[in-house]
């Protein structure tokens, strides 16, 4: 039986089950591997943080991902479908593990968050 999302130890899970998917992903796992070159031990905490901040107002991250995503995007153009194809692999890792009001909340925000990016990066 599935719960909702409780706290950091289920937003750890989520983050690491949904990273676990991008190492390997062949629409987007390129652009974490070989052009952020991302450091998983430094990025995971960092999005443990910004999701567990997210979720219940923790106030526990400090960072600028906008400012991430359009080095990232200099490096290497984001497109709208990398944006929409991210989104699909959070909702659906979301959906594996809970479901409840955190569990919609979080992919709620994931959307937005990512549109936000997506406009605000490509264009």
């Amino acid at each position: 039986m599935k719960t909702d999302i409780r706290n950091r130890k289920d937003i750890e899970k989520l983050v690491n089950a949904f990273y676990n998917k991008i190492k390997t992903d062949a629409v987007i796992g390129y652009l974490f591997t070989d052009v952020a070159h991302v450091n998983w031990e430094v990025h995971l905490p960092k999005m443990y943080d910004f999701w567990e901040n997210i979720l219940f107002c923790t106030g526990n991250y400090n960072g600028n991902p906008m400012m991430r995503h359009k080095e990232l995007h200099e490096k290497s153009p984001m497109t709208k479908a990398h944006f929409k194809h991210w989104t699909a692999l959070f909702t659906s890792t979301v959906d594996k593990f809970f479901e409840g009001s955190k569990a919609e909340e979080i992919k709620s925000r994931a959307i937005n968050i990512s549109e936000v990016m997506m406009y605000k990066t490509i264009s």
